[in-house]
């Protein structure tokens, strides 16, 4: 996908690169997916100036953001980071989350599928996540576009009180 590609469906739901216009919706759609306390692994998004260098310094190393976009508003997003290390290099982290309103309409799918073609093409061989193991739509979404279970991380999580384990998934170029 070019900058210039958007991917529009029948709901009127685009899916495009995230841009610096965008930055300011991720940061409040990503609050409201973390304040949900349920998927993500921090409870509330970082301040703004971080998120918004963080972006930026991602982008520009090539990493796919994709954001999607009803009505000029990002209610969407799906990230895959390439990790640093020389021999972990070949290696992507994928990041997702869907606002409440917009989920159970494939848009996760059409994210992900986005970000890994993305992802492919700027040579990641391995794009590799972590889910928790209650979130069963997640799961099922990812096996759907090839990724497999590796492993089961008991008790990774401690939320509320409450240890939740992870399951580690990956897709592998081949």
């Amino acid at each position: 996908m070019d900058d210039a590609d958007t991917v529009g469906g029948a709901d009127g739901v685009t899916i495009e690169p995230l841009r610096d216009e965008h930055i300011e919706g991720f940061h409040k759609a990503l609050d409201i997916v973390c304040r949900e306390r349920r998927y993500m692994v921090f409870l509330r998004a970082p301040p703004i100036d971080e998120m918004r260098d963080f972006v930026r310094e991602s982008v520009a190393a090539g990493n796919p953001h994709i954001v999607a976009v009803a009505d000029g508003e990002v209610v969407g997003w799906c990230d895959i980071r390439r990790l640093e290390r020389d021999v972990h290099a070949h290696r992507g982290l994928l990041g997702m989350g869907i606002i409440p309103g917009f989920r159970d309409r494939g848009l996760g799918r059409r994210l992900i599928v986005n970000a890994v073609e993305a992802a492919n093409r700027s040579g990641i061989h391995r794009v590799e996540l972590d889910v928790h193991a209650d979130n069963h739509r997640a799961i099922a979404l990812y096996r759907k576009v090839g990724f497999q279970v590796e492993g089961v991380a008991r008790d990774a999580l401690k939320i509320d009180g409450c240890y939740l384990d992870s399951v580690r998934m990956a897709l592998i170029f081949t």
